[in-house]
């Protein structure tokens, strides 16, 4: 049991103002894995007034002091790693094996990069008669998710921290246990008082605290669509920059010269990778009319691949979804897949047998979806993959821009300049071409309604400063 009563305000564990707490129970078993402060408005206003009082001297905290800092928090996660991937591996239900590398590696390497980068960064530049600055944004509201919680936390916090701006957290309270293990870190690391804190609670109290909040200058926020609507709306009030990472309906288009089985195999697991519960998951195949059949054959036999159990097993390839109301929110949209017309050609809203305990789903695959039907229009956030049919090229683009969101894509050609041409086709931030690999260096964002600003790498950096000129 990870239970936790105090939060980390000011470089210290404090009691919160409330008496209230969060239970954070197991995706597999549904059992009480730890408890957590329910935060209030007021323990977001002690967190925010800390780092207001931290960021004059944390801003003008050489870069060399700020790399070290970042260099201890990648060893403390370092010396952590194992406890973090069971911890998340419990929270959310990614199967340990993978936890271990994306879960929990993923977000290390990330924080190691801005500790490098942030030394070689060139925060002056010479323009005409201009000497054009970066200099932090300030306060930061951090509110992140709780599909990769700890990868979302660093690539909020790394960047800000590298960046000199203070920081204030607030993890999604379905997987927070990570997130006191970061400030476990953090204070051991010995950060100064206020650079970094963390108030954990419902986003409808503490996110709304922050968001509005006036001592607050920038909100990054990952998370829905519409709570990145809320957010905007709040921090509307006093003209805060927002950044947003938001949802997703990514396009996997497999051209008519692809290899099939090649293209297929990988947008399947594209799909399906953290039970579907990912933002840029590819929950689109377009393919070729004449090829459909072969297609669909191909999905299914690659979808049954992914057995369904205990994460900690190390047998299966799909764990379960992180609550029962997700759960019971993917059914409603495989329902409503079936009543639309859609063919179920594996899975359902049943559960596997077997796990009667834990909110696992089927994968489930659906056959001629229509393009403009909820499936294949609305984010699922579970493991359910639409096959759509297009007639030619310029169909298949149409098809894979025609939904509100613009995260990500994936094509397939057996002639890279094709492929590449198409991909620049497509309004999505990233679009992975022939099974290219993602790249934690490159910027991660969207177009449209999944968001604006960008994440990871150098573009992620320059989020978090803001440029001022001095004419000279």
């Amino acid at each position: 049991m990870h239970n936790y009563d105090k939060l980390y305000i000011d470089g210290t564990w404090v009691a919160p103002a409330g008496r209230d707490s969060i239970e954070v129970l197991s995706a597999s078993t549904e059992e009480v894995l730890g408890r957590i402060p329910a935060g209030t408005a007021e323990d977001a206003d002690r967190a925010v007034q800390a780092a207001q009082r931290a960021l004059d001297s944390w801003s003008a905290t050489p870069v060399s002091e700020r790399a070290a800092c970042l260099t201890r928090l990648h060893q403390g996660l370092l010396s952590r790693a194992e406890v973090l991937a069971q911890t998340i591996t419990g929270e959310v239900g990614m199967p340990l094996k993978m936890s271990r590398v994306i879960q929990v590696g993923l977000p290390t390497a990330v924080m190691a990069s801005y500790a490098q980068m942030v030394t070689e960064f060139p925060i002056e530049e010479q323009i005409g008669n201009s000497l054009v600055l970066k200099e932090p944004a300030g306060v930061v509201a951090c509110i992140t998710p709780w599909n990769y919680p700890l990868h979302q936390i660093v690539a909020k916090v790394a960047p800000a921290l590298a960046a000199g701006c203070t920081v204030v957290l607030k993890p999604s309270e379905l997987a927070p246990l990570n997130a006191f293990m970061l400030a476990q870190i953090v204070d051991e690391a010995k950060l100064p008082a206020g650079v970094f804190n963390l108030v954990s609670g419902l986003g409808a109290v503490v996110g709304e605290a922050l968001s509005a909040h006036p001592g607050v200058n920038m909100v990054s926020f990952t998370g829905s669509t519409g709570a990145g609507r809320r957010v905007c709306h709040n921090a509307s009030e006093t003209v805060k920059k927002v950044t947003l990472e938001l949802g997703g309906k990514s396009a996997a288009l497999i051209l008519d010269d692809a290899d099939l089985a090649v293209a297929v195999k990988a947008a399947v697991n594209g799909c399906f990778l953290n039970s579907g519960q990912t933002c840029n998951a590819l929950t689109r195949m377009l393919v070729p009319e004449a090829r459909y059949q072969e297609a669909a054959a191909l999905a299914v036999q690659v979808a049954q691949g992914f057995s369904v159990g205990d994460p900690f097993a190390g047998e299966a390839k799909l764990g379960p979804l992180i609550s029962e109301a997700q759960r019971e929110r993917v059914r409603s949209y495989i329902r409503k897949g079936i009543e639309e017309g859609a063919e179920l050609l594996l899975g359902g809203a049943e559960p596997p047998e077997g796990l009667e305990r834990g909110y696992y789903l089927k994968p489930t695959v659906f056959g001629r979806v229509a393009p403009g039907c909820t499936i294949a229009q609305e984010e699922i956030f579970g493991p359910v993959l639409s096959i759509i049919s297009y007639r030619d090229e310029e169909d298949a683009v149409r098809i894979a821009n025609g939904t509100k969101y613009g995260l990500a894509a994936a094509v397939w050609s057996g002639d890279r300049e094709r492929a590449q041409r198409v991909a620049r086709r497509l309004c999505a931030g990233q679009v992975d071409v022939n099974g290219g690999r993602f790249n934690a260096m490159a910027p991660f964002g969207g177009f449209k309604q999944s968001g604006h600003g960008r994440e990871l790498g150098r573009h992620g950096l320059e989020e978090f400063l803001v440029p001022k000129s001095l004419q000279l």
